[in-house]
């Protein structure tokens, strides 16, 4: 579903990204991992599309980012770590002006909306101005906002900062539900419990390159996510 082959990329004359080559497979839930700055949110940026990159090529669904960018696009959906959204729209203003870009039908978009909403305890709100929203309000937006044109490919950057605990389990039952139906997901996070538990794969990244990968129980081995990390944060450089 998302292959990553020797992507780099580089600001001012440093790489941010050093040669990373992934594959996530449909039906994966993959965890990335890194420090602030370790270069995951320069990666997920590249595959959605949204910075150019140097060198590699990355392909979602078998189409390239850099030659079928649209087309792409018409497959995955983005949830950064501080989504920025229309505060001059209501929220459900917000999601249909998200369905028209997509081309969901009406009839579908009613009963997605509806449903996320009742999820994440949003209904109540969404006639209110998105500009009058808490942090976590806006995050649970930009989740819905995410499903509902259904992508393929669900691309998340720290998804469960600002979630209340109900609505990040429910989150994270979602995901899974994608993977089982076939879709993919690729997200980063701080919460190593969390990816320990949720993901199938995970790969560790430090100043640009790729660590280790693999799946999740090749990886931490007997003992945890958390331990293998900081072991290997301290001692590759």
């Amino acid at each position: 579903m998302l292959r990553i082959e020797h992507l780099t990329k580089t600001y001012d004359g440093k790489k941010a990204v050093d040669d990373l080559s992934l594959h996530i497979a449909a039906g994966e839930i993959y965890g990335f991992i890194g420090h602030n700055g370790a270069g995951k949110t320069t990666t997920i940026k590249c595959v959605c599309g949204i910075l150019q990159y140097d060198e590699g090529e990355i392909c979602v669904d078998g189409i390239s980012v850099k030659d079928q960018p649209i087309e792409v696009k018409k497959r995955i959906a983005y949830i950064p770590d501080n989504p920025d959204l229309y505060g001059f729209m209501s929220g459900v203003k917000y999601l249909n002006f998200v369905c028209d870009i997509y081309g969901v039908p009406d009839d579908v978009r009613k009963e997605r909306i509806e449903r996320y909403a009742d999820v994440f305890s949003l209904r109540d709100d969404l006639a209110q101005p998105v500009s009058t929203y808490s942090h976590g309000m806006k995050q649970k937006l930009a989740v819905i906002s995410a499903l509902v044109h259904a992508p393929k490919l669900i691309v998340m950057d720290e998804p469960f900062v600002g979630l209340d605990p109900t609505s990040a389990h429910r989150l994270k039952e979602i995901m899974r539900n994608i993977c089982d139906e076939g879709g993919a997901i690729f997200f980063s996070t701080h919460v190593l419990e969390v990816a320990e538990k949720l993901c199938d794969k995970v790969a560790i990244i430090k100043n640009g390159k790729l660590i280790v990968s693999g799946g999740m129980e090749e990886v931490k081995g007997d003992t945890s996510l958390e331990e293998v990390f900081l072991e290997l944060e301290d001692t590759k450089a």
